[in-house]
């Protein structure tokens, strides 16, 4: 900290932290008063100079202080090139010998959008779990986010591209087609074969952001429930026992455990009373709040038709409270 400018930075720090006054922080960091207030003397210009020099150096990371003149050039700002060389000095933008390889992602064919009814958005991920030997083993997952129906379950010491597109077809002869698939940039979704299958099929794609899980949720806490209700419990002794086991708890997990968000229905049930709805499945599938409102029945059954006499309504009114 020797520059008039690092000292004053430091000086306001302290000042705004309350841990003195600004006399008695200039006085201890050897800052004169005066220049403690004294205005920056840096132009409007040079600041916007600045600001688009650090701008390219960020959109073109292996871009030298030469190119990024250069650039600046093209448009139409005469500026030196030592001074582009020192602003990318200040600011850590160094071209790095070292470069870090970038992982391929996916291209999304679709905007992300909640799943209103059945077969809207699917989701698929995988998870890693192990034998009682150390075996490890792989499963593949596929979720349709309205239900939160399990549509398959693979287990399989690896799983490849092909295996995937052959789980996902299986799942659409007995569920219906998708609109979108929702997934991350595992090597297996971004497979050429997996592009070109879902293109033929006209099946959109939604990727993720690398290291954003939460943007696929409903897969993540599907994994979450897998995890904590059946692969934490059970000891594994061969691919064949697991695989059992793993089917046997998707078949309850869809057709007898109830769910919360569902408003303790089964998967099975709630997208059965969807595909018979005719509002679309869009209601919400929790009925807590509908009942706390004073409605009965069926989310989307119609109120019965009432008479318009006053003594009917009245003693109508009186039954509904004693009830």
């Amino acid at each position: 900290m020797v520059s008039p400018t690092s000292r004053r930075r430091a000086v306001k720090s302290c000042v705004e932290e309350g841990l003195g006054r600004a006399a008695q922080a200039c006085r201890a960091l050897g800052l004169a008063h005066s220049s403690y207030y004294r205005g920056s003397g840096v132009s409007i210009q040079s600041l916007e100079k600045n600001r688009r020099i650090e701008e390219l150096s960020e959109r073109h990371p292996r871009y030298g202080y030469r190119r990024i003149t250069a650039l600046l050039g093209r448009e139409g700002m005469a500026i030196n090139t030592k001074r582009v060389q020192r602003v990318r000095r200040a600011e850590g933008l160094q071209v790095s010998r070292k470069q870090r390889r970038m992982k391929r992602l996916g291209l999304s064919t679709a905007q992300r959008h909640r799943a209103c009814e059945n077969n809207a958005v699917w989701s698929w991920d995988f998870v890693e779990d192990q034998t009682e030997n150390g075996s490890r083993f792989r499963m593949l997952t596929l979720l349709d986010e309205h239900s939160r129906r399990c549509l398959a379950l693979h287990v399989g010491w690896s799983i490849r591209a092909v295996d995937v597109i052959t789980v996902v077809e299986a799942a659409m002869a007995r569920y219906g087609k998708p609109g979108h698939i929702r997934s991350d940039n595992g090597p297996e979704f971004i497979a050429y074969a997996i592009w070109d299958w879902l293109e033929r099929n006209e099946i959109k794609t939604i990727y993720i952001k690398p290291g954003s899980p939460w943007e696929n949720g409903h897969i993540e806490s599907f994994h979450d429930k897998l995890r904590d209700e059946c692969l934490n419990r059970e000891l594994f002794g061969s691919l064949r026992e697991a695989r059992v086991v793993i089917e046997s708890w998707r078949c309850e997990y869809n057709e007898r455990r109830p769910h919360s968000s569902l408003g303790y229905q089964t998967p099975e049930e709630y997208a059965a009373r969807q595909t018979n709805r005719v509002d679309g499945g869009c209601a919400p599938p929790n009925p807590a709040p509908l009942a706390a409102a004073g409605v009965r029945g069926e989310p989307g059954a119609p109120a019965p038709a009432r008479q318009q006499t006053t003594n009917q309504n009245n003693s109508e009114l009186l039954a509904e409270l004693q009830f």
